[in-house]
């Protein structure tokens, strides 16, 4: 057997070593030299954080590895992804890029959908993008540190309103409102102290008023009654009264028209007088004559009386 020289066992491992750094290499890089997969393809806008060698999940199982990517001329990004072939993929499944980890690393999930249609080796799926945390943090931060700003703002324009002034009133109103407190509680503890003391007698007072009101309960028959008869006889009485004023009103209004029936019909002295005509012509007619004596006996007194001084002697 001929002997193998040393240049030629460092020839072949060298080309060893050779194919296994390009083995390893491309093994890095995606790619499966030692079995046939298929090929799927999605374009993305941005592929930040998503490297060569990235998982290609279902469910958070990895089912193949993103193998190229490539800057098309429109500037979008084309993803070529290496599947195992045992699994099934539907033709209108979405590769999202996701994030994974906090520090923005991606991978590609596979959302299968539920088409009886599947995908072929070199199909181009659906393409979406999900943003990582700290994108989907900053605009929550912006408007975060809005509103700070406006806060601080107002803090400052309060505290500019904020005199010291009336700082030192309302000082004085929370003062005010512990002492109005404390006089409250000295109220209280008296009146709770005057309750203790006097309990003996407001517990009496209370009995009595239950005893009274017991009474009432029991009597309310009784004390209905005795009121019924009360509304009875005062109704009695305000009807008699009643009645014999009526009958009194009817009885002299009955006699004055008697007497007026008799002056009419001339009897009595009322009556002649009223009704006697010559009886007036008489009386007028001595009237006349006491007026004309009268009158004459103011003119002639000597006629009619005459006296002496001396107790002459009388005509």
């Amino acid at each position: 057997m001929k002997k193998i020289t040393n240049e030629t066992k460092v020839g072949v491992l060298a080309a060893v070593a050779i194919a296994i750094l390009i083995i390893g290499y491309s093994f890095l890089k995606g790619n499966d030299v030692f079995s046939s997969e298929n090929e799927f393809y999605a374009q993305y806008d941005r592929v930040d954080g998503l490297a060569v060698s990235k998982p290609v999940l279902v469910n958070g199982y990895q089912i193949g590895r993103v193998s190229k990517l490539v800057l098309l001329p429109s500037g979008k990004i084309l993803a070529q992804f290496k599947i195992n072939p045992q699994y099934a993929i539907p033709k209108n499944t979405i590769a999202r890029l996701e994030s994974t980890d906090l520090l923005g690393g991606k991978a590609i999930i596979f959302d299968l959908g539920g088409s009886n249609e599947f995908a072929v080796d070199g199909d181009t799926l659906n393409a979406n993008t999900q943003k990582n945390l700290l994108e989907q943090v900053e605009p929550i931060q912006k408007k975060a540190e809005q509103i700070i700003g406006r806060l601080d703002s107002v803090l400052s324009a309060v505290n500019s309103t904020l005199s010291p002034e009336f700082q030192h009133n309302f000082e004085r109103s929370f003062a005010s409102i512990a002492r109005t407190l404390e006089t409250l509680e000295g109220t209280t503890k008296k009146v709770d102290g005057l309750v203790g003391t006097q309990s003996d007698k407001i517990a009496g007072i209370l009995g009595n008023l239950e005893s009274i009101s017991a009474n009432f309960k029991n009597n309310n028959e009784k004390i209905t009654s005795i009121m019924n008869n009360l509304d009875k006889v005062t109704d009695d009485v305000a009807k008699a009264k009643f009645s014999q004023t009526m009958a009194q009103a009817n009885k002299a209004v009955t006699d004055l028209q008697t007497i007026v029936n008799k002056i009419n019909s001339g009897q009595g002295s009322l009556g002649q007088l009223v009704n006697d005509e010559g009886l007036y012509k008489n009386l007028n007619n001595a009237a006349g004559n006491l007026d004309k004596l009268m009158i004459d006996l103011k003119a002639n007194p000597k006629r009619y009386v005459s006296f002496s001084v001396f107790g002459g002697k009388k005509d």
